[in-house]
């Protein structure tokens, strides 16, 4: 874990690697400004997370929080098994463009707005 809501269970668990874990954080700091409890999770590398004991990665990842966001500008492919079928992954579907990076996480919604948006709307208070 990377940030998390001090003294509390998070309702809405953020997830990310690289570049991305920034949007989360910030992402992060603004919910808890508004009242939700988050988590921000980086994982440089699953094949890593998967090998930690599963008291480890449910301490890590509680099953009971369904409410979960990943961010990842690569890819979608293989978040779901962290999301579940509840949670959502804000990521790459397409291949080719090409602007200044700014612009592409503006167009492609790598951006904190957009991941609070996704949590309050997981959470209903959309």
């Amino acid at each position: 874990m990377l940030a998390d809501t001090p003294g509390a269970d998070p309702e809405v668990i953020l997830i990310a690697s690289g570049s991305e874990v920034g949007v989360a954080v910030d992402a992060h700091e603004k919910l808890l400004a508004e009242g939700i409890r988050s988590r921000v999770v980086s994982m440089p590398s699953w094949d890593i997370f998967e090998h930690q004991t599963p008291q480890y990665r449910d301490s890590v990842l509680p099953q009971n929080v369904a409410a979960r966001i990943a961010i990842e500008q690569a890819s979608t492919f293989g978040w779901d098994r962290y999301v579940g079928a509840k949670g959502r992954v804000i990521g790459m579907t397409t291949f080719g463009a090409s602007a200044p990076l700014k612009e592409l996480q503006r167009k492609f919604g790598f951006e904190p707005a957009r991941v609070t948006a996704i949590a309050k709307e997981l959470l209903g208070r959309g």
